[in-house]
């Protein structure tokens, strides 16, 4: 069985959303939850220069009708390398994988605490591994995350036009960290993104003090994943490159919420037009 034909925003899962469960156990609970792909997390399911596993685990994907959408790494930019997680490494396990993209994180500081000559190397190391990726057709995608050089909008197109390179895109997710992590903070974010915007990692979290979140299901972000996702439907990749949604951070890691949260998320993609019906 081969994956569907793509749509413009298709429903996925990120693999560490179930890191107890052994990669044949994702692939069959994705099926079962009607995602179309998984983005493979190296730090269980898929370690990094585990060829033959990878291979395995790409094919089982496959087999199950479903899209390998991305190779969730734990490269660091200017960070990694020195610690023997060489990029190498990564890509070819990604390659094996047959995954589209690679996902990476942009070093290991926040801007504000990273010095000059640390962001010069992280902004080096993307332009490295972004060139390496495209001669092998497999995209970067930097992490959007905390404690990282993607932690803020500014920062994150900062870091992009330094590298200045056409193979180097980012993730998203919401904010729920800081000042200002609003529904229209976020909103602006991720339309700010868009032209360099690869995929998208979905939840619903709510911050009830600082560095302290607790998790809901996803339906409880309703109003705010809706005008995400109109957004993303009014603004289509330039490319034409589907964006993949992958459900992360499931409440409590369960694999029933992980179902209840695809029946929701499959429900406003179709909702939209853009996505699969439902």
């Amino acid at each position: 069985m081969t994956p569907t034909a793509p749509a413009l925003l298709r429903p996925g899962l990120c693999s560490v959303t179930l890191r107890k469960h052994s990669a044949p156990e994702v692939i069959r609970l994705a099926a079962q939850a009607g995602l179309s792909g998984i983005e493979w997390g190296g730090d269980v399911h898929v370690p990094p220069g585990d060829l033959a596993n990878a291979r395995n685990v790409g094919a089982q994907t496959r087999d199950a009708g479903l899209a390998v959408i991305s190779y969730g790494s734990y490269y660091r930019l200017a960070h990694s390398e020195a610690e023997g997680m060489a990029f190498a490494a990564v890509l070819e396990t990604a390659l094996a994988l047959e995954a589209p993209v690679v996902r990476t994180w942009a070093g290991t500081k926040s801007p504000e605490k990273a010095s000059p000559a640390e962001k010069a190397a992280v902004v080096a190391d993307a332009v490295r591994i972004a060139s390496l990726a495209h001669s092998a057709g497999v995209r970067v995608a930097l992490e959007f995350h905390a404690n990282t050089l993607t932690e803020t909008l500014d920062s994150a197109q900062g870091l992009l036009r330094a590298a200045n390179h056409a193979n180097l895109y980012t993730l998203w997710q919401p904010i729920y960290w800081g000042d200002g992590a609003t529904v229209a903070a976020n909103e602006a974010i991720l339309r700010a993104l868009l032209p360099r915007m690869a995929h998208l990692h979905v939840f619903t979290w709510e911050q009830k003090t600082p560095g302290v979140t607790e998790r809901f299901p996803l339906a409880h972000g309703e109003t705010a994943w809706r005008q995400y996702l109109s957004l993303l439907t009014a603004n289509p990749a330039e490319d034409a490159h589907t964006r993949w949604l992958c459900l992360e951070f499931v409440a409590g890691d369960s694999p029933d919420n992980l179902s209840a949260d695809a029946a929701t998320l499959k429900h406003w993609l179709s909702d939209t037009g853009a996505g699969p019906k439902v």
